[in-house]
């Protein structure tokens, strides 16, 4: 199958969350045999901050956007021979004009695609405004597919009009995140990686910053975008933009890796963050706040140390020795290997298509 995915980013995970999810799918869809040709804006700075070369295992097509007919060129020539083509949410320039263009541009017998990596802002989004241009287009496309969300996600894109809804879950590269060795730059007690956002800092504020005033004795890494003025703490180290090809030494240096998770997606439910396989698939011992549906990709207590609190997240590092979170990261590993790689995400997405998508 000839796919074109018009998406943010494959090169450049610059304020680009969504890039290790789709390195991984579109890899994976190669190693079954399809084409993908990976559409991105030269926009937002991200050419600039590449972290990859063009990859083997795509074709990659960096547009310009200087207004919104040369897109709609861009979205025709991509549509020529495509059997498939995905528009993916948030490519963050002229979006609207990609919505309705993959639609218009499509050949007959081609399968249009939106691919929401953030259901739960763009659901909020068409449920609150009426007039948002997506709104009208949800039903005219063959297929939503989303980066999680669950039974709930489901409903919400069904109640909007949609054909089908499938989410096809975040998962590993075990190619790309791994077990390696530590680094002295990444080393402490507890690190997380995140970016800061405004749905998710009142939960970084209680699962990790206020850790790190309960326990003044250990040390903390923080990492993601954004944090220069929270930066105070003298047993906090803060590492700043860390680049994917770091991320294994980030999960594998630290006693624990904590995830924190978006407010949105902790609504909805069935929604874990790149990060969870990142660091379950570098053996790193995870300790992740509440979210339902966790225990569908890990089993908490034996995989994940699941923290209800802030008040969890200081208990559990304070008990946690070094033998315990090595068996917990490497029960992980095992586990993540087995069920939820991107090979498995890879087999779902044809087993979608083959289940009988029809116009």
């Amino acid at each position: 199958m000839r796919i074109s995915f018009f998406g943010s980013s494959l090169v450049s995970a610059y304020w680009n969350g969504a890039c290790t999810y789709y390195r991984g799918i579109v890899r994976a869809l190669h190693g079954l045999g399809h084409e993908v040709t990976f559409y991105e804006p030269d926009a937002l700075e991200r050419q600039r901050h590449r972290d990859i070369p063009d990859p083997d295992w795509a074709r990659v097509v960096v547009y310009d956007v200087p207004d919104a007919q040369a897109v709609r060129r861009v979205v025709r020539d991509a549509a020529g021979d495509a059997d498939m083509i995905v528009k993916a949410s948030g490519v963050g320039v002229y979006d609207d004009v990609l919505e309705r263009a993959v639609l218009e541009a499509r050949r007959g017998d081609a399968l249009a695609i939106f691919w929401d990596v953030d259901a739960p802002a763009t659901l909020t989004r068409l449920e609150t405004d009426p007039s948002d241009p997506l709104r009208a287009l949800v039903g005219e496309y063959d297929l939503i597919l989303t980066y999680g969300g669950g039974d709930r996600v489901i409903a919400r894109y069904a109640a909007l009009g949609a054909r089908r809804c499938v989410p096809i879950y975040n998962a590993l590269d075990p190619l790309t995140h791994h077990p390696v060795p530590g680094e002295d730059r990444f080393r402490g007690d507890l690190a997380t990686l995140v970016n800061r956002l405004p749905d998710r800092e009142a939960r970084v504020d209680e699962f990790f910053f206020s850790t790190i005033e309960a326990l003044p004795g250990r040390t903390f890494v923080l990492g993601g975008a954004g944090w220069d003025d929270r930066i105070g703490a003298s047993n906090l180290r803060y590492v700043g933009h860390v680049p994917p090809g770091a991320h294994n030494a980030f999960n594998c240096s630290p006693l624990a890796v904590l995830n924190v998770t978006r407010d949105s997606m902790v609504q909805n439910g069935f929604s874990p963050a790149t990060r969870v396989f990142e660091a379950a698939g570098a053996g790193a011992c995870l300790i992740s706040d509440e979210w339902d549906g966790i225990d569908h990709f890990l089993e908490p207590g034996l995989e994940v140390i699941v923290c209800a609190s802030g008040a969890d997240v200081i208990e559990a590092l304070s008990q946690l020795d070094a033998p315990t979170a090595a068996e917990i990261g490497g029960r992980a590993r095992e586990r993540i290997l087995a069920e939820h790689t991107y090979a498995h995400r890879a087999r779902e997405v044809e087993e979608v298509l083959g289940a009988g998508v029809t116009r």
